[in-house]
């Protein structure tokens, strides 16, 4: 999408999780992609326009890539499939097609001056991946915060990004139990525990992993089998909290 402009906008429906937004398919059509980039777990295309198209995938939602006829096989370039709902024709030649069986993704198109300011950005905690975001960040969010680990990571207003699924693996690496409390990793004046500096080590790292597709994973949907941590003979336990599995080794996450 990046330097490719919007030929053509086909919205096979009026809604996602939430209606589209007014003119969707005008507003975009013609428009450049001046840049990607992710925010959170979102992803943000700033526009030509001014605008800045905001995507988010929901639980189920993907982006298919056809690139040419070859990519699509014996379908004509953007055919659609069951649960295809909206369809970029870009000028690159590429066709990007959202499929979301479940419609629980969702497209805004907000100002991008005005974005940091949008109502899902303004309370977002710090990148993980961002260069500042380090031990003594981690501990400031998380000083005081009276919930378990587990539950503080997950959410956004603590750490944007993190899913359910990286928080467990994070929480293993660091050898870190997600029903430690909190505020347990920082001291009473918002210093990095040691604890904090093995779990900001941790979200980066399973972050990265993440990025290059290895999900390889350790703890998650692991229940009963034997923990992948040398030396430890413990076996994954799954537990619920806040209504979400937790994967976890009682043994080496303490």
């Amino acid at each position: 999408m990046e330097g490719a402009r919007f030929e053509r906008v086909v919205a096979r429906r009026r809604d996602l999780r939430g209606p589209l937004p007014r003119r969707f398919a005008a507003r975009l059509t013609g428009e450049a992609v001046l840049r990607l980039a992710r925010r959170a777990k979102w992803l943000v295309a700033d526009l030509s326009s001014g605008e800045s198209l905001l995507m988010h995938l929901g639980m189920s939602g993907s982006f298919r890539i056809e690139l040419g006829p070859s990519d699509a096989g014996s379908r004509p370039a953007g055919a659609a499939l069951a649960h295809d709902h909206v369809v970029f024709h870009m000028s690159s030649g590429a066709t990007i097609t959202f499929n979301d069986p479940r419609r629980f993704g969702t497209m805004e198109l907000v100002r991008t001056a005005a974005l940091n300011d949008h109502r899902v950005f303004r309370l977002l905690g710090p990148e993980p991946l961002d260069d500042e975001f380090d031990a003594a960040r981690l501990a400031t969010a998380l000083r005081g915060k009276k919930t378990s680990l587990k539950a503080a990571l997950s959410d956004q207003r603590v750490i944007a990004g993190l899913g359910n699924i990286y928080v467990c693996e994070a929480l293993h690496y660091a050898g870190l139990s997600p029903l430690r409390r909190a505020s347990a990793t920082a001291t009473p004046h918002g210093a990095p525990r040691d604890d904090a500096r093995r779990l900001a080590a941790a979200i980066r790292k399973v972050l990265n992993k993440a990025l290059t597709g290895s999900d390889a994973f350790r703890v998650y949907d692991r229940e009963g089998e034997r923990c992948r941590r040398s030396g430890c003979r413990g076996i994954i336990r799954r537990i619920v909290q806040a209504g979400r599995s937790t994967f976890y080794c009682p043994v080496c996450q303490r």
